[in-house]
């Protein structure tokens, strides 16, 4: 075994690999021990890393450097993946009120860290540890520790105290959260079950769900008109699938060159309230189904997966008129949308054809419907916006008022281009695009490898430091930025705006992008409600906190 033992000699980058896996391997095992379904999850390697770190032989530092910044790009890039769609949607409406809340929170930490840190005299590099720690915020972390990097004349000594502030501020961070709710609770006499309800009666139904209607077309005016030609067609979005003329009894496809005659009867797709408009300018609704009659009309299920028809509106791809079908509803994500002209697809939408089966089989092909190229991971576009995200986190961005350019780096780089990318899902022939399961692996993967690695570089010293007068200044001051932006927060909300309890607990979660918080406010409240407002302010947040600690890091030392 003593090959095994002198692998720190012969092969130190193996050594580190070794050593990293073993971190993760025992980190992980750690945070899946949960209580009242409350664990430390993917964290729990930081604290094997520390551990380990403090009593094994020292690691390669350049191996640890890169697997350290590697992992945190993996992280960032695939949260902005997910972000993406929903980054832009969450600042409208109810949103907005929302993150205007969380980046209340963002402030307060931050004004609170820095005054502690000031009165209390402590390391600026500790403040920046601070500031993460007691907000649970991996990310911001990473920003700080690779804005420090870039920066000259800072000590080792001084590099490795981000990690450790973090590391103590941490565990509390977690508790604390949940604490205020539990105080916010307890003062208002609040019923989280009731509360629950209350919330999603009042946000029940924000999406109208489409449905079928058979009118007969009564209105004399109409005839000979065709069907894209009916007045009110734009601000009514319907579609007209099938069709039987007065006297016949055939069931025909009806596409927007089918002319309209009295007597006919046709099957309505759309809104209740888009029918009901649509119905005053036709005729009447007859109870009969006629998607039920025999005849050669089909219907069919098919996903977008070609690249071609990517990007492209509805009224582009003319599918009624090139191959006599028509798009009834359209499926994103689990939201059913009207089939307007100008909606474009993406990747993974749901389409619903209705036409003659060879017709239905043609734009099928057209279509893609690849069910299989669901589960496959575009690696191409995944690797250039990686790199397009490194370029902008290089980039020196002048600010006025700073002493040198803020960079947002490698975790405010590729986040904001991920959150782009995965908002327009294609650029040209690039299509972003990852299944969800291939997400939360690479992301774990890539959080699991940053852990690790700050960890062990931390380990030697954290010990020393956490059991120190010092030690309790950080554990006290990180007590202080946790629950003191919380509540102040928490009690405007609920005297000032009368916000539910629900949006308050996922607010909280989110603003401190803390899942386990989330966790525990599923249960308290018995439904998953808070996710609402946790996914609403979450992304903001997150951006808002690597920026923040990178212009404090600028303020500290440049």
């Amino acid at each position: 075994m003593n090959w095994l033992l002198q692998l720190a000699e012969t092969n130190p980058t193996a050594q580190a690999f070794a050593v990293i896996s073993f971190v993760c391997m025992a980190g992980m095992a750690l945070g899946s021990f949960r209580i009242k379904g409350i664990g430390l999850g993917t964290s729990g390697v930081l604290f094997a890393g520390l551990v380990l770190g403090n009593f094994s032989k020292p690691i390669d530092h350049e191996t640890l450097e890169f697997l350290k910044e590697l992992g945190l790009v993996l992280f960032v890039f695939c949260i902005g993946l997910q972000l993406g769609p929903g980054f832009f949607a969450s600042l409208r409406k109810m949103g907005l009120q929302l993150n205007l809340l969380a980046a209340s929170i963002v402030a307060l930490g931050a004004f609170t860290v820095v005054g502690l840190g000031w009165i209390m005299g402590l390391d600026d590099a500790a403040v920046l540890g601070l500031f993460s720690g007691a907000t649970t915020n991996t990310p911001s972390l990473g920003a700080s520790q690779q804005t420090l990097s870039g920066m000259d004349n800072i000590p080792e000594e001084q590099m490795v105290l981000p990690a450790m502030a973090y590391a103590v501020a941490y565990p509390f961070a977690v508790v604390g959260i949940i604490g205020t709710l539990l105080a916010l609770k307890g003062i208002f006499g609040i019923d989280p079950e009731e509360e629950a309800r209350q919330f999603e009666a009042a946000n029940a139904n924000k999406v109208e769900p489409l449905m079928r209607r058979t009118m007969i077309v009564d209105n004399p005016n109409l005839e000979g008109v065709k069907i894209s030609s009916v007045p009110g067609r734009i601000e009514n979005p319907v579609a007209i699938s099938r069709i039987r003329r007065a006297q016949q009894s055939d069931v025909l496809i009806a596409t927007g060159s089918t002319t309209l005659s009295q007597g006919d009867t046709i099957v309505a797709v759309g809104t209740e309230q888009h029918l009901d408009q649509y119905q005053r300018v036709v005729g009447h609704e007859v109870n009969e189904d006629l998607t039920v009659v025999p005849s050669g009309v089909a219907d069919r299920k098919v996903v977008v997966t070609h690249s071609k028809v990517l990007g492209k509106s509805l009224e582009q791809l003319a599918l009624d008129q090139k191959y006599g079908v028509v798009v009834t509803r359209v499926v994103r994500g689990e939201v059913e949308v009207p089939p307007k002209g100008d909606l474009r697809l993406k990747f993974g939408d749901v389409v619903r054809l209705v036409g003659r089966p060879e017709d239905v089989e043609r734009a099928n092909h057209i279509l893609g419907n690849s069910v299989s190229a669901l589960n496959v991971t575009h690696f191409v576009p995944f690797f250039a916006g990686i790199a397009a995200g490194i370029a902008l986190g290089t980039m020196p961005i002048n600010i006025p008022g700073l002493p040198e350019p803020l960079r947002l780096g490698l975790a405010g780089g590729p986040l904001l281009v991920a959150i782009l990318v995965g908002r327009f899902s294609q650029i040209g022939p690039l299509v972003w695009y990852m299944p969800r399961n291939a997400n939360m692996a690479i992301r774990e993967f890539g959080i699991a490898l940053f852990f690790a690695s700050v960890g062990l570089m931390a380990g030697p010293k954290f010990f020393g430091v956490v059991f120190s007068p010092i030690g309790l200044q950080w554990l006290f001051a990180g007590a202080l930025v946790t629950l003191l932006p919380l509540i102040v927060v928490g009690l405007f909300a609920r005297c000032v705006l009368r916000m539910n309890f629900v949006a308050i607990s996922g607010l909280f979660a989110g603003s401190m992008t803390d899942p386990p918080a989330l966790t525990f406010a599923t249960n308290i409240c018995q439904a998953e409600s808070p996710a609402v407002t946790y996914a609403a302010v979450y992304p903001l947040t997150m951006v808002l906190r690597i920026m923040t600690v990178q212009i404090m890091a600028v303020l500290f030392f440049g």
